[in-house]
């Protein structure tokens, strides 16, 4: 396996971002074709308009299915670094660190972590520009 970097970092799953999103949203939009094209037949309506609902619902059960996975794994990786700071310097993360702060932060090596969390907190650091400045990266391969 490739070594992981800020190049390469981000996380696709193929079958959700490029085979059942792009479908979801294919059928939504056939959907909405189907409901213009029957408004003028009263027997087609209901269907059409069931269809489209259904549709929709579909849509944001796959973006929450995604959010609150995404969200649950936030928690922990905020808790886990918590851990990880307060072993390294016996205090807890900056309560200034926002959660995708910290999120960044995770990439970080040992030996740079407490130095980029508090430049981190101390110049609000983006997770872009956190992640940017790791010069030790320490790969995340079981993420969602």
């Amino acid at each position: 396996m490739e070594t992981q970097s800020y190049a390469n970092h981000t996380r696709w799953v193929p079958l959700y971002h490029y085979v059942l999103f792009p479908i979801l949203l294919l059928t939504l939009m056939g959907s909405v074709v189907n409901l213009v094209q029957s408004m003028g037949d009263h027997q087609r309506l209901y269907s059409a308009s069931l269809i489209v609902v259904l549709t929709i619902c579909g849509v944001l059960v796959a973006l929450f299915c995604r959010t609150f996975a995404l969200k649950a794994q936030d928690r922990a990786i905020r808790a886990e670094e918590n851990l990880r700071h307060f072993v390294m310097t016996g205090k807890l993360l900056d309560p200034k660190l926002q959660t995708l702060q910290v999120v960044a932060l995770r990439f970080a090596g040992d030996g740079e972590f407490v130095a980029l969390a508090r430049r981190a907190a101390d110049e609000n650091l983006k997770p872009g520009d956190i992640k940017r400045a790791i010069k030790q990266w320490r790969a995340d391969l079981y993420r969602v």
